[in-house]
């Protein structure tokens, strides 16, 4: 339930990791290593190091976000209290259950990171407006 999320829900997963002579391979199962079935994906790169992405919250879609090259800093928000992660392994995900705010910032050059999703695109299950997601979080808890 999002009203009870807090950013301590948000969780590290490693992944399957085999590497040898040939190279390196990262292996990511949908209900094994990311806790949902993956329904949406997409991967976003070239990024300004001046610019945030993300800013809001879902209300039931989880997103899972690997650092595939380089790194970046998510910012978890969950209406109480605030925490950074920092992520930079392609041998790990970051969890973001639903009513967590998050932003994405501080890239570094070469960043390409990739997000899976627990549902398709619905405009409504998303929080755009960072006071309508307090209001929210705040009202379900009284």
């Amino acid at each position: 339930m999002i009203d009870k999320t807090t950013v301590q829900d948000a969780l590290l997963y490693p992944f399957q990791d085999i590497s040898d002579h040939r190279g390196d391979l990262y292996v990511i199962e949908g209900g094994r290593h990311v806790p949902f079935d993956v329904k949406r994906l997409f991967w976003i790169t070239r990024l300004p190091q001046d610019i945030v992405r993300g800013g809001h919250a879902h209300r039931a879609c989880q997103q899972f976000i690997v650092a595939v090259k380089g790194s970046l800093d998510v910012e978890l928000d969950d209406g109480e209290t605030v925490r950074t992660v920092h992520l930079d392994k392609p041998s790990e995900g970051l969890l973001i259950p639903p009513g967590i705010w998050a932003t994405e910032k501080n890239y570094s050059e070469d960043v390409l990171y990739l997000v899976l999703a627990s549902d398709h695109y619905d405009e409504a299950d998303y929080f755009r407006c960072y006071e309508d997601f307090i209001r929210y979080k705040h009202d379900s808890l009284s």
